[in-house]
């Protein structure tokens, strides 16, 4: 069966494997000794950001003519998975990049995107997504954050919440309400923020489980006043665009999961190859083998689907909804289930902070919940299977 296109979509090429060992030596080398200090300092990864736009992987999707790499979904997805294969607050750099620029790559204006992609591209800035509220997660149409035309400028009020790398980036992709009165989730629309638009401002970190590497902030918007051509896409469209950038990005998150997943799996095999117990490594035990294979066959199964999934991302198909939502929603358990059973192989020393497990495990929770929880992931599936 070789060469038929039905089987390619399950191997990777030569360059996608060639971009792996290229991002697994700098996650190793650069990253991977820094991610036990971030995560006791909650400090932005400074140095896995410098690292990775070192070598081009911190924003790898933006493509060629705005001066990016141009990597495919699947490349892009490698990238993150063997970032958070050493560190997952690290892996949330080229993830949100993608994110907050998404909105731009499917309905943006040249004007916006040949304004706001290079900088990204470059490294000179970093772009997070502005769409949950305190009031409106799972439910994005109920959103209260209100953009009012000025003349030829908008004014924003409200607040976003859950905001990623907020006060880091310098670019915000957020939506708002445009038409109060208009029917409920057309009357939502998108705009490009600047960190230094007058108004704009953020709330405190929050104190985080895992991830604390990546600081999470609300946006707050006092009148916050923006210029008219800030709009991306048609006014009334900016849900429309939201939900179609989820679906894209749904996938990177599965990438995150599997590679926090990898990490805790590699790191267990290796202790329980050493730690000896009745006079032989643990390794050998029947009861250990078991978990250590089941570990294995469903990492590697959400591993295939996340790169079927990102395969079907950059064909854009018109099933990418579900297979989106399903490799996230997969990967994710998989992450929690591998990470908690990564520090049951440790026994003891699972506990504590001088291995790194239990970070991970920490870590892997947050896949379940953002970009949308795994509860509302199984309802686009089904939504998608009843059509």
């Amino acid at each position: 069966m070789a060469g038929n296109p039905d089987f390619d979509l399950f191997k990777t090429s030569e360059d996608h494997e060639e971009l792996r060992a290229a991002i697994r030596v700098i996650a190793q080398e650069q990253i991977a000794p820094y991610a036990a200090e971030v995560d006791k300092t909650s400090e932005f990864p400074q140095h896995a950001y410098d690292a990775l736009r070192r070598a081009d992987f911190h924003a790898p999707h933006v493509p060629e003519e705005y001066g990016g790499m141009g990597a495919d979904a699947l490349a892009t997805c490698i990238v993150i998975e063997e970032v958070a294969r050493a560190c997952a607050s690290s892996s949330l750099i080229p993830a949100v990049n993608k994110l907050g620029s998404m909105p731009l790559l499917l309905a943006a204006s040249e004007e916006i995107k040949s304004k706001y992609l290079p900088p990204v591209a470059k490294g000179e800035a970093m772009i997070s997504y502005g769409l949950s509220e305190r009031e409106a997660g799972s439910d994005t149409a109920g959103m209260k954050c209100r953009a009012r035309r000025d003349g030829d400028d908008w004014i924003l009020s409200g607040q976003k919440s859950w905001i990623t790398n907020a006060g880091v980036s310098e670019f915000y992709t957020v939506l708002a309400v445009t038409d109060p009165e208009g029917r409920r989730g057309a009357n939502v629309s998108a705009f490009v923020v600047e960190k230094s638009d007058p108004g704009f401002g953020f709330g405190e970190k929050e104190r985080k489980l895992g991830i604390k590497g990546s600081p999470t902030r609300e946006l707050h918007f006092d009148n916050c006043r923006i210029p008219g051509d800030r709009l991306v896409g048609a006014e009334g469209e900016g849900l429309k665009i939201a939900l179609r950038t989820l679906d894209h990005t749904r996938v990177t998150i599965g990438a995150q999961a599997v590679g926090i997943a990898q990490g805790a799996l590699d790191y267990a095999l290796g202790y329980v190859k050493e730690r000896k117990q009745f006079g032989k490594a643990i390794a050998q035990f029947q009861g250990l083998q078991f978990m250590l294979a089941d570990m294995a066959m469903e990492l590697e199964a959400a591993r295939q689907m996340v790169y079927v999934a990102a395969a079907k991302s950059e064909r854009n198909d018109p099933d990418l909804p579900f297979f989106g939502a399903a490799a996230k929603c997969y990967a994710a358990d998989v992450a929690m289930k591998v990470t908690v059973d990564a520090v049951q192989l440790l026994g003891g020393a699972g506990f504590v902070e001088d291995h790194p497990v239990e970070r991970m495990m920490r870590d892997a929770k947050i896949t379940q919940i953002y970009e949308g929880t795994n509860q509302i992931q199984r309802i686009v599936m089904a939504r998608q299977l009843l059509q």
